[in-house]
């Protein structure tokens, strides 16, 4: 008997997935178990495997779709089987945006007695929220081919043409700043402007786009900005790199042990351990650390969970394995949420101080910079002592710059004098 093969629900914040490869084609035969498709959610990548073994006898979207989550993808039966009554009705993918807006639409248009029909010149489908966007834009539909089910122009059509429109304007206005060099660029067979990638903004990178967006744009960001003596740091760092590779202490980095430093500082200011719900504060007892990692698919923040009470190893490892799965792409989507604190380190690259962005509800982010020698007065002469930089950003709707202030001197204190002694390191 033939069945359906649903688009899976990843994790409670999910709403669609992106089908990213198709393993298998119409007619194909598959096992139980075997992955049919890859598809990615604005968290990880994931395959989707046939319930039974069976002939694949239908696929309803295309690789780039982004489908709903518990959508019908395909059918798995027995060739010649008749499958007319698992055949949704509708399998179009669009963006939350429209399909919220269709909804409005759909919903708009019932009231009156009579309505118009979504077609332009030449009787061309379109999507009532599609009509209305062109229409704002002075976007002539009647022109355009639809990309949705039987030819139906939907929103990303119209968006596609004033993004080529705006394109085209901008190669225009940049061969008018450079018209003195026309001749030599001829002279030379050197075509203008050159090669160009174009690199679709959807999964991660959306995300990010979105979450960065919304963040500077719904926060009151601030930032502070100081430095450590970091010469406790770097003998600490010294020691375990040389200890007996069998206590599994020679792998700690720089970056664990200050991890370890704001779990352990964290406890005693809630309120930079905290979300802004917009009417609520909600400050949490427990640290969930995130980190940011840069994956081949884009800025990517794992959350070690209960960070405050796990010792320097346990840190320094459970950091690594989720690191290493955001790198591998098998980073599952419940160990990326539920951070109630970020920590991010440019100074691997050198950046000596710079401005995190928070990781919206959190009202608090971390930045971890280079360590550089610095010049500091001592016993009467000057000395050159390494320093680590750090910055804070935070929200000053939910935390006063007093509260943030205070945190960053203690976790300072807290790295001037890291001794390895007083530290949990099993």
């Amino acid at each position: 008997m033939a069945i359906v093969v649903l688009m899976p629900k990843q994790g409670q914040s999910v709403e669609s997935c992106l089908i990213i490869k198709w393993n298998k084609k119409e007619g194909n035969k598959v096992k139980a178990e075997e992955p049919i498709c890859e598809v990615e959610t604005d968290k990880a990548v994931f395959e989707v495997v046939a319930p039974e073994a069976g002939t694949i006898l239908k696929i309803f979207y295309k690789e780039g779709d982004d489908v709903p989550v518990l959508n019908t993808i395909a059918i798995i039966g027995q060739t010649g089987e008749k499958i007319d009554h698992l055949i949704p009705k509708k399998t179009v993918s669009v963006s939350k945006e429209e399909y919220v807006e269709n909804q409005k639409a759909i919903t708009s248009d019932k009231s009156p007695k009579e309505t118009k029909p979504s077609f332009g010149a030449g009787l061309i489908p379109i999507s009532p929220v599609a009509r209305r966007f062109a229409e704002k834009k002075g976007i002539d539909f009647s022109q355009l081919t639809g990309s949705g089910p039987g030819g139906r122009i939907i929103k990303r059509d119209v968006e596609k043409v004033i993004s080529e429109q705006e394109q085209l304007a901008t190669v225009a206005d940049t061969a008018k700043t450079i018209s003195g060099v026309t001749p030599l660029t001829k002279e030379r067979g050197i075509s203008f402007p050159g090669p160009i990638k174009e690199i679709p903004v959807k999964g991660v990178r959306q995300l990010i786009t979105e979450r960065m967006l919304k963040s500077l744009q719904s926060t009151a960001q601030l930032t502070l900005n100081t430095s450590a003596d970091a010469s406790s740091l770097l003998s600490s760092r010294q020691w375990l790199k040389s200890s007996p590779t069998k206590l599994g202490l020679d792998r700690i980095t720089i970056n664990d042990l200050v991890i370890y430093a704001v779990a352990k500082t964290l406890p005693r200011y809630t309120a930079l351990n905290a979300h802004f719900l917009g009417d609520k504060i909600l400050e949490f007892e427990h640290v969930h650390l995130g980190f940011a990692v840069d994956s081949p698919r884009g800025l990517m923040v794992p959350i070690i969970h209960n960070a405050h009470l796990l010792s320097l190893k346990e840190i320094s490892k459970e950091a690594r394995r989720l690191s290493t799965a955001c790198q591998e792409e098998t980073i599952l989507p419940d160990e990326l949420t539920g951070g109630t604190f970020t920590v991010t380190n440019l100074g691997t690259m050198g950046i000596e101080s710079f401005t995190p962005i928070l990781n919206v509800p959190q009202v608090a982010i971390l930045g971890i910079c280079s360590i550089s020698l610095k010049p500091i007065m001592k016993d009467n002469e000057i000395k050159f002592i390494p320093h680590i930089g750090l910055s804070l950003t935070f929200d000053h709707r939910a935390v006063d710059g007093a509260p943030a202030a205070k945190f960053l001197q203690e976790l300072n204190m807290v790295i001037a004098n890291f001794d390895l002694k007083q530290v949990k390191l099993q």
